[in-house]
């Protein structure tokens, strides 16, 4: 005899409190767990098609976790450090473009920017606390990204831990099936399946579109020879995944870089007259490399790779990003979109069922118009 619904509404709230008070106590320590456990999510499905092509499990795990370390010690190796020294540029050189900023702006409207001026000011005052708020933050993370236990977190726990949940994941799955509560076994499948589908469509589709983007933009960029290319195709890869934030945030920064990079910097001497003139083609090309991407994404990548079932509104996105980071940190900002997709699975699922039921239908028993 199954168990009275305020019975089961009772235990089952205990249990989301209680799962909710343990993440909040918890906070970093389940940190290489979270990022151990999203990384063997992500690799299942290259797990499953190596056992479908013959191989074992523990051959197909094996065979991943090489590729995955020759592919971390190759990004180690050639990608971070021109990464970290373009971003510790990029903040010491914040001054001077804004600096070069104001003497545009002197130029154009003298007015404006006289010694006493407000916006000179502030100007300076902006450029000033970039170079030493950004200065402290980026010392800040390396200092604590380069520590002894955050080493051993990064590259010992969490492919540790990834390698194991990746080795027994259908094991897993298969036991917590078996603890599913029979009466409700059937339709926590189907909300199961709406998430892992829905999961697998935003995360490792959405994954791929930034990291294709990602290394689009930063290659593109560099190629032009545009300063600071990697850090920004970094940023606008990394933010891809809410619609139009990252190509309009990358493409404002790069485009922006190009016009101090490339206004008036071609001096050209002709008897005792030196002018600037400014390289309109290389601004061009930078605000095309955006605009190209954006037009890859929206009609190749994100059709193919995401598809239109997702159903995660950007602004969703950006309020579980905001709530999960405000609560639990760095582990809520990585926890927030999977969560938010699956929370949009749930909701989607009982707006069904009240549409079905006696209160929206009411004693008619239709819908109405």
């Amino acid at each position: 005899m199954a168990l009275p619904v305020q019975s089961q509404i009772k235990y089952w709230s205990i249990a989301t409190a209680v799962f909710v008070a343990v993440l909040w106590f918890l906070g970093d320590v389940i940190l290489p767990f979270v990022l151990g456990g999203a990384i063997a999510y992500c690799l299942d499905p290259i797990a499953d098609w190596f056992e479908k092509k013959g191989l074992s499990r523990a051959t197909s795990v094996a065979l991943i976790t090489l590729i995955a370390a020759l592919v971390f010690v190759v990004m180690f190796l050639a990608v971070i450090p021109t990464l970290i020294q373009q971003t510790a540029q990029l903040i010491n050189t914040a001054p001077e473009l804004f600096q070069n900023l104001q003497n545009w702006l002197t130029e154009r409207f003298p007015q404006v920017l006289d010694e006493e001026s407000t916006v000179r000011q502030q100007l300076i005052a902006i450029g000033e606390a970039i170079q030493s708020k950004g200065g402290d933050l980026f010392n800040g993370i390396l200092s604590s990204a380069l520590s002894l236990i955050n080493m051993l977190v990064l590259l010992v726990v969490v492919p540790v831990v990834a390698f194991y949940l990746l080795l027994d994941w259908d094991n897993m799955t298969a036991k917590i099936d078996d603890l599913l509560p029979r009466d409700h076994a059937p339709t926590i499948r189907q909300i199961a399946h709406d998430i892992d589908r829905t999961l697998a469509s935003f995360i490792r589709g959405q994954g791929t579109v930034c990291l294709v983007l990602g290394t689009y933009y930063a290659v593109a960029l560099m190629i032009v020879g545009l300063n600071f290319g990697l850090v920004v195709g970094f940023i606008a890869g990394l933010i891809t995944f809410i619609p139009y934030v990252g190509a309009l945030v990358g493409g404002a920064l790069a485009i922006g870089l190009a016009l101090f990079q490339y206004w008036g910097v071609v001096e050209v001497a002709d008897g005792d007259t030196i002018r600037y003139t400014t390289d309109w083609i290389r601004i061009g090309i930078v605000a095309g490399i955006f605009g190209l991407g954006q037009f890859l994404e929206g009609n190749v990548l994100t059709p193919k790779l995401v598809g239109s079932s997702v159903g995660l509104h950007p602004v969703w996105l950006l309020f579980a990003l905001s709530v999960f980071g405000s609560l639990f940190g760095f582990v809520g900002m990585l926890v927030a979109v999977p969560v938010a997709a699956m929370l949009g699975v749930v909701a989607r699922f009982f707006i069904a069922e009240y549409k079905n039921g006696r209160l929206y239908k009411g004693l008619s028993g239709k819908s109405g118009e």
